[in-house]
């Protein structure tokens, strides 16, 4: 019985910290998304520091497609907002070998958001 009990703790401290998180546009972080309208606007944040940018997107021949300032329509890769950013704001921001360079998929965000990359672990 006491087993039984002390299983149960675990389970409600889980559904407890999932019901009172904070969505992740409230924290920040914004997740890669798909669900575009056609013409609707999306905005690219410079991670940089270099400002933002505003463009439209549309529905291409292979999945979504953002237009670029000079009028030329692309590919998005992993979320329309990402590629206007690698392709714009960013364009001359760490284009090293170790991030693989410009235009690579490197130099965008994950699923998980942007993630940085020094981490620490104390013990």
């Amino acid at each position: 019985m006491r087993a039984k009990l002390l299983a149960v703790f675990p389970v409600v401290a889980a559904l407890f910290a999932t019901a009172t998180a904070v969505p992740s546009d409230a924290t920040g972080i914004h997740r890669l998304r798909s669900d575009y309208q056609p013409g609707e606007v999306i905005v690219a944040q410079s991670r940089f520091g270099n400002g933002s940018i505003k463009s439209i997107v549309r529905p291409g021949r292979w999945g979504w497609q953002v237009r670029l300032p000079g009028g030329a329509w692309t590919d998005c890769r992993r979320s329309c907002e990402e590629t206007l950013r690698v392709k714009t704001v960013d364009l001359y921001e760490g284009n090293s070998i170790d991030d693989g360079g410009y235009g690579t998929l490197q130099r965008e965000c994950g699923i998980f958001g942007c993630l940085g990359g020094s981490y620490e672990f104390s013990f």
